[in-house]
C-alpha cells in the first residue's frame, strides 16, 4: 500500500509511534495557534495546548481493522499525516443511507515540506486506504481558517455538503465518491 512521487513516499504508521506523535503535535500547535490567533489575538497557552494535546489524541480510531494512520515521508523525512477511519451507525453518508463511507483525519504537512506536492500524495493515499477498508464515499470536516485544507479538497474534487457531524470547531463540511 506504500505510494511514490518525486520524494514523497506514504506509507500505514502505527498511530502511537514517535514519528507520528511528533507530527500530531505539531499538527494540533498549528490548528490550535491559528484558532487562538484568529479568535483571540495569541498563540495558544502552553498548559492548555499540551492538556488539548493529549486529549485529542484519538489514536484507536486509526487503528486496523477500521482505520489507518499513513505517515508521509518528503526525503525520507516524516513530514506530513493523513488518517481514514470506517464510519458506522454514527456516520453513514447522509446522501446514500447504508453506503459504507470513511472519515478524512489529520491531514498534515509539516511547514517545511508545503510546496513539494506531499498533500495531493497524502489524500490520494488516504483515498486508496479508504477504498481498500470497503469505502464507497469519503466524508471530512473542516473550518474556514484552514483555507489550504479545503482549497486542497476542493481541487481534488471534493463537494461541500450539508453538516454530517456536530463537532464544535468545523465550519465546512466534504464527502466524495470513492468510486466512478
Amino acid at each position: 500500500m506504500a505510494a511514490m512521487t518525486s520524494t514523497w513516499t506514504v506509507s500505514p504508521e502505527p498511530s502511537d509511534s514517535p514519528a507520528a506523535l511528533a507530527l500530531w503535535r505539531a499538527y494540533y500547535t498549528e490548528v490550535s495557534d491559528r484558532w487562538f490567533q484568529v479568535h483571540e489575538g495569541r498563540d495558544t497557552p502552553a498548559d492548555e495546548l499540551e492538556r488539548e494535546v493529549v486529549a485529542s489524541n484519538d489514536h484507536a480510531v486509526l487503528t486496523p481493522p477500521s482505520g489507518v494512520l499513513l505517515l508521509g515521508r518528503h526525503g525520507g523525512e516524516p513530514a506530513g499525516t493523513a488518517g481514514v477511519r470506517l464510519l458506522h451507525d454514527d456516520g453513514a453518508a447522509p446522501e446514500e443511507p447504508g453506503e459504507p463511507a470513511a472519515e478524512l483525519k489529520r491531514v498534515f504537512v509539516r511547514e517545511e515540506a508545503r510546496g513539494t506536492g506531499g498533500g495531493p500524495v497524502l489524500l490520494a493515499a488516504a483515498e486508496d486506504a479508504a477504498r481498500a477498508l470497503g469505502a464507497a464515499t469519503m466524508l471530512l470536516d473542516t473550518r474556514d481558517d484552514l483555507a489550504e485544507a479545503w482549497s486542497l479538497y476542493e481541487r481534488s474534487g471534493y463537494e461541500r455538503t450539508a453538516p454530517h457531524n456536530h463537532s464544535a470547531y468545523a465550519e465546512r463540511w466534504y464527502r466524495k465518491r470513492l468510486w466512478a
